[in-house]
């Protein structure tokens, strides 16, 4: 005969070998007569996994059809659609039944044949169960447990990063699904479309739960499985979960806060040549991915293939990045952590954050500056020899440079052209910050220039550059030649002639046409009498210095009509008096 506790002994596939050929060995010698002196049992259906079997002292709820020997029923907890409660083996049950039960698994059948003396003996129960009857039960156990279980906890899937695990007094967003011990499911969080959010330790969950909380991960997975006594106990709660029912939850846990967190900010990489630091005031472009703590992306700019622009600091975004982007460098990556009361609260915005969400965003600096800022000037190297004379406004100088945005996007290069740019200093051919930049230069110098967008092309850019760009140059001084005065297309070097127009009249017919001005003009020119407004086509200029000249445009200059530039100049203050 069977004793029970004889499958613990055993292995698992030798114990189920040896049960069932007795069970059908006694089955035999009932058939033929022979009285039974133990309870049999028949294993017909055994749950794939058994994490416990049931032991002497354990609680247990189970149904069951009871029958005679000719398939009569006397009794069923089916019928009265509910199961059997009780603890086993302290003499609550008839003895066969105590017996039949031990060892048994959560979702176990089994069919069980119990003589009169470990049934109800030869007395029976009056008007149900005759004296000397041998009784068959149909088993399956639904739930077992014991007053000195705990929480078990089991880890199914553990994230590689683990920036915190919970705590009492943490804020909890999670996804479950949750089912008695048998796996009939009861509830699920996912059916209801959002996870759900809670305190932990605060006596808002039942007791299982929140031990089963702590210490796990967001984005971590496990099983919980909660004796009643932890979860609802005798009560239950309404029609779902039965009085004294162990529960098994199967959690993702989202997220998790604390009310007195703070922004948490993990450099990832920091550029080695970091000068400066962005602080509450500045104007920042930045690229980010944003996602919630369990990995869910919410935005991106990538998607929109644009920067987010934006000033820092000034209640233009959430707190925490507000917060979390100061102190960071030009081409910084960072992990910004925000928690909720610093993001978008308890009511989080349109149907990507939910409420109560931490956000994290991983966020590339492309720059930033401040509207105070003036040019950065670095000079690279300068030339060995001494350096009398540098770069002022009016200059015509020659220059090589390399233009490109902060993050190394390469924008324009003088050297894709090969040849040099030309500009006049102070002349507005070229970006403000650019012409600050280039002045105090000695031939042969070179310079890195960081310009902000208010000194370059402003909010809104131009062929390429994004607004409000801060752009950086390297730049190389090739010549210089000195300008002139504001409004002067001809400078002379020392005092003109006295005879300037018999001089200029070629032909000494008492008038100057084109052909005889520019002739005398570049005359001057080549013996180093005079120059030209430098940078400028010499042909337009001397052409413009004819006009100026020819006042009747008749085209030719007279001597009444040929006026020095100064003197122009003093006839326009003698007219302002």
């Amino acid at each position: 005969m069977l004793r029970a506790g004889l499958p613990g002994r055993l292995p698992l596939l030798q114990a189920l070998l040896a049960l069932q050929a007795v069970g059908r060995a006694l089955s035999r010698a009932s058939l033929a007569g022979g009285p039974l002196e133990d309870v049999v049992i028949e294993r017909y259906h055994i749950p794939r996994t058994c994490p416990r079997e049931v032991q002497m002292g354990d609680f247990v709820r189970y149904h069951y059809n009871g029958t005679f020997e000719d398939g009569k029923k006397f009794d069923s907890s089916y019928d009265r659609s509910s199961l059997v409660a009780i603890v086993v083996g302290v003499g609550r049950l008839i003895t066969g039944m105590d017996r039949g039960l031990m060892g048994m698994c959560v979702n176990e059948r089994r069919r069980l044949v119990v003589p009169p003396h470990l049934g109800y003996g030869s007395i029976g129960v009056a008007g149900l169960i005759p004296p000397d009857a041998t009784l068959y039960f149909d088993v399956v156990l639904i739930d077992v447990w014991n007053q000195a279980d705990t929480v078990q906890v089991s880890v199914l899937l553990r994230p590689p990063l683990c920036p915190r695990m919970v705590q009492d007094g943490d804020f909890v967003r999670y996804h479950y699904n949750g089912t008695l011990l048998n796996g009939e499911p009861f509830d699920s969080s996912y059916s209801r479309g959002g996870t759900y959010d809670t305190y932990v330790g605060s006596g808002w969950l039942i007791k299982g739960m929140d031990q089963g909380l702590q210490g796990m991960c967001p984005g971590e997975r496990r099983r919980v499985t909660i004796p009643p006594f932890l979860a609802y106990g005798e009560k239950g709660y309404g029609t779902v979960i039965p009085p004294q029912a162990s529960l098994v939850f199967h959690v993702l846990l989202v997220d998790v806060h604390n009310p007195k967190d703070t922004v948490q900010v993990d450099p990832l990489e920091v550029p080695a040549d970091c000068v400066r630091k962005a602080a509450a005031g500045d104007f920042m472009r930045y690229h980010y991915n944003g996602s919630l703590m369990d990995g869910t992306p919410f935005d991106s700019s990538y998607s929109r293939n644009h920067t987010y622009n934006t000033y820092i600091g000034q209640g233009y975004i959430i707190p925490g990045m507000d917060q979390g982007l100061q102190g960071a460098c030009m081409g910084e990556s960072r992990r910004i952590t925000v928690p909720p009361h610093l993001a978008y609260g308890e009511n989080g915005t349109g149907n990507k954050i939910p409420g109560s969400a931490v956000l994290v965003f991983h966020v590339l600096v492309i720059d930033f500056h401040n509207p105070s800022d003036s040019v950065g000037i670095e000079t690279l190297s300068r030339p060995s020899e001494p350096c009398n004379e540098t770069s002022k406004l009016g200059d015509f100088i020659r220059y090589h440079y390399n233009c490109s945005l902060m993050d190394g996007t390469k924008m324009f290069s003088s050297h894709d052209y090969g040849a040099p740019q030309e500009a006049t200093l102070g002349a507005n051919k070229v970006i403000e910050g650019l012409d600050r930049g280039l002045q105090g230069m000695c031939v042969g110098e070179r310079r890195r220039l960081v310009v902000p967008p208010h000194l370059a092309h402003g909010e809104s850019g131009a062929r390429g550059v994004p607004g409000s760009a801060v752009l950086l140059f390297e730049v190389e001084l090739v010549s210089r030649e000195d300008g002139l005065p504001e409004g002067y297309l001809f400078v002379w070097h020392d005092d003109p002639p006295a005879s300037l127009f018999e001089d200029m009249d070629l032909n000494k017919d008492g008038e100057v046409p084109p052909e005889e001005f520019s002739v005398f003009i570049k005359a001057q020119v080549q013996e180093g009498k005079g120059r030209l407004l430098p940078g400028q086509d010499p042909e337009k200029t001397i052409g413009d210095m004819f006009q100026n000249q020819d006042r009747d445009q008749d085209g030719r200059i007279t001597a009444a009509e040929l006026k020095l530039k100064s003197e122009e100049d003093q006839e326009r203050v003698h007219e302002e008096l």
